[in-house]
């Protein structure tokens, strides 16, 4: 099996809550990571999302936090009302 992880930053302007972690987290920029598998094909490669971590620093230590595409996208909208 072959995983393909693609890392992002997102940035939050207001303190945001998500499904799963249950503090209210400040407002900043976070570090995201999706690993994909990789589905080959006959005619082209597929991708397949398999984790979507949110890292979250707390201090001097660093957490990933297992979050859905939605629920991250839903908390996104939300901070940009």
């Amino acid at each position: 099996m072959t995983i393909r992880t693609t890392k992002s930053t997102i940035t939050f302007r207001a303190p945001f809550r998500i499904r799963g972690i249950e503090q209210l987290q400040p407002a900043g920029t976070y570090d995201v990571e999706t690993d994909e598998d990789v589905i080959e094909g006959n005619d082209r490669t597929i991708y397949r999302r398999i984790a979507t971590l949110l890292f979250i620093r707390n201090g001097g230590a660093t957490e990933a936090w297992t979050v859905t595409p939605e629920d991250l996208t839903a908390a996104l909208a939300r901070d940009g009302q």
